[in-house]
């Protein structure tokens, strides 16, 4: 029983070793792409993992955003088509589909997030408006890049 304090005393040290030490999955294999991605609005190579559809919760970007550089270096609209991925390269092209009515958008990823949990889009309020999704904020959609967006 001497043991276990000095062992719980040691642990976040190791666990914060262990989080330094392994970079997220996520983030190595996106970082070839976010480095490529000053491409202006050419659309990136769509990785065979990102190909297919992703399904999650999207939200909308609150009108704080309106007027900001994106991650592709352009000026955020809330009447534009932009959306926000953190896996999809930037310039692709999807369709989202909100999984409640079945109502579908178009919209070119041009910017990186959400970072809420469980989110997998953010929208303009255009885009959360054709897909009916303004009262709740928040809709269960599926994400699938468009054919035309190039493979590596």
């Amino acid at each position: 029983m001497r043991g276990l304090p000095l062992a719980l005393s040691c642990l976040p040290a190791l666990l914060a070793g262990a989080l330094l030490a392994t970079p997220p999955a996520q983030a190595r294999s996106a970082a070839p792409l976010a480095a490529a991605a000053t491409t202006g609005s050419m659309a990136l190579p769509v990785r065979e993992e990102n190909a297919r559809p992703h399904r999650g919760e999207a939200s909308f970007y609150h009108d704080r955003f309106h007027g900001r550089e994106m991650a592709n270096g352009e000026t955020f609209r809330q009447e534009s088509d932009s959306a926000a991925s953190r896996t999809l390269p930037l310039g692709t092209r999807a369709q989202v589909r909100n999984l409640e009515n079945g109502r579908t958008a178009e919209v070119t990823i041009e910017d990186r997030g959400p970072y809420a949990r469980g989110r997998v889009i953010d929208l303009s309020k255009s885009t959360a408006r054709k897909l009916d999704m303004m009262e709740d904020g928040t809709a269960p959609v599926e994400v699938r890049p468009l054919p035309g967006n190039r493979q590596d």
